[in-house]
Parts: structure tokens; sequence; C-alpha cells
């Protein structure tokens, strides 16, 4: 018998501007569901990263039916889990936990396909011979596996750490085929985006709590699209610059509505409505502009 009832929340950092609750919420309330999205911030209980398990563990004792995982938690996570879907396990990073019967975790991403949709959705014609990649995190190696399946030629990952950029770039290369993907260390950066079609952002750089831009304004060129992760705030100061710029520009809100509508699926087996969500992002971060609020 189906469920009419859900208690579900988001792990992450920096994560009160969050707009997944209300997403989730409004979506179930369509549904006609009973259906709580609580969020549970590392910062605000003024605990490390590493304290993920514990916190899945409190999560399942205090009968969640699911979790959503975001920065920084998503790959540290994972050894803390019963079983990952295939995709997870390709990725190395879970952005969603479902509580299985008998307490069992199954962790899944659905940031690939999220990412997928709403490049699909938003940038349907754009070239994908070479793009730049920012971020080797979790969400940049979902985004990675997202862009290289949507039929991109070659994508070079950049990341502050070297060595994360060239763990990504091996491991892209080791599903998708020899010489799909590189890494590059941030100094490179001019001479890449030179030839480069796309930029995808995918850093925690423009949130609400890192403000500022990811690279120097300079780089930007009217021949560059840009894809931004970030949807909090929606405009971004990389999309006010690139947009300054001449470049094409897709905000990470539909990224954020496809994995959240990923996921609503996931913890309830219901089919959720994305055009009635993709509404739904759209006014709640109207609100929050005209609130004066960082969204």
């Amino acid at each position: 018998m189906a469920k009419d009832a859900y208690l579900v929340g988001l792990i992450g950092s920096g994560i009160g501007p969050s707009l997944s609750p209300a997403l989730h919420e409004r979506e179930a309330d369509r549904q006609g569901l009973r259906y709580l999205y609580r969020l549970i911030d590392i910062d605000a209980l003024g605990v490390p990263p590493e304290a993920v398990g514990d916190l899945v563990r409190a999560a399942r004792d205090l009968g969640f039916d699911g979790l959503n995982i975001t920065h920084p938690c998503k790959q540290l996570v994972i050894e803390h889990l019963d079983a990952l879907s295939p995709q997870a396990e390709a990725l190395g990073a879970v952005n969603t936990v479902v509580f299985e019967p008998q307490g069992r975790t199954v962790g899944h991403n659905t940031d690939v396909t999220g990412f997928a949709a709403s490049f699909a959705r938003g940038l349907p014609d754009a070239p994908l011979r070479e793009i730049v990649q920012l971020g080797a995190g979790g969400a940049g190696a979902a985004v990675a596996h997202a862009t290289l399946t949507l039929g991109a030629e070659r994508v070079t990952v950049v990341d502050a750490l070297p060595e994360r950029a060239a763990a990504l770039a091996a491991s892209l290369n080791r599903h998708f085929g020899a010489g799909r993907a590189a890494s590059a260390t941030p100094d490179r950066l001019a001479h890449l985006l030179t030839g480069a079609d796309g930029l995808v952002h995918a850093t925690p750089t423009g949130m609400a709590a890192h403000p500022g831009l990811p690279l120097p304004a300079d780089l930007l060129h009217p021949g560059l699209w840009v894809a931004e992760v970030v949807y909090r705030p929606l405009e971004t100061e990389l999309l006010r610059t690139a947009r300054a710029a001449g470049c094409a520009t897709l905000d990470g809100g539909g990224m954020a509505v496809f994995q959240a509508a990923d996921a609503f699926r996931l913890f309830t087996g219901r089919e959720p409505d994305t055009d009635h969500m993709l509404t739904d992002i759209a006014e709640l971060a109207g609100a929050e502009r005209s609130a004066g609020r960082a969204v």
C-alpha cells in the first residue's frame, strides 16, 4: 500500500537558503501528500563534514525516508552506505540516500540526469566540441559525466587541487574512452578558454555563502557559452558577467529542479510534475530577490 506521508532532509554546509524544501513540499502538496523536508546544516550543528555518517544513521533511526546530500559531503557519505546505484558508484558521489525497509541505506546520484535535462532544455543547440569545466568535486563529477553523455567530444577539468582534477579526468576516460577528458591547473584557463565552446562552472564560488567570480572576467568571450551549477542565487556574478561579455548562459535552476524531481521520485515512487516545479523555482527565486535576500 502506497504511503501518503514522508520525512526527508538535506545534509550539507551553509544550506539555510536552500530551495529544496519548498520545491519538494510544493510538489507533494499538489499530489496530496504529507511531506516534511528538513535541513540538517553541519555549520549550524558545529560538526565537520566527516560527521555525515553519524547524521545519516541518526536520520535513519529517527524514521526519515531519505536524504539529499550536498557540498561538502557528497563523496564522504559513500563509505557509510550499504549500497550504491550504478551511476553513483561510477561517479564516486552521492546526492540522494534512500532508506529501504529494514534500514538499508542506498546512495543514488540525480545530479547527472538533472544537469543533462537542464542543458538539453536551456542550451539545446550549444556546440560541444571542447568544454572547460571548473571544479572536480561531487557536483563536478556529475556534470562532467552529463556533458560527455550529451555528446561533448572532450572535457578539460580544472581544479585548485590538481590531483583531484587528474583523478576525475582518469575516471572519465575509463568510463567514456581514452582522450575524452583531460585535467589542467587554473593557470592554463586563459589558453583553454580561447579555443573552447563552453564553460561549465561546478565550484561553490558564487553561492550565497561564497560570493564572487570563479575566474577573471576578461577570460569570457562572446563565442563561449557558460553553464552554472550554483542555483542560489539563480543570478550569480558569473552569469551576469558572462551575459555582459556576450555569452549564452544557463543558470543552475534547471539542474536543481530536475535533480529534485528525480530525488522526489526515488523517495515516493510517484511521478513529479517538472513543468510546475520549474515555475516554482522561478517564483521562489523571485520572492527571495524581492525580499532582498540571497536565494
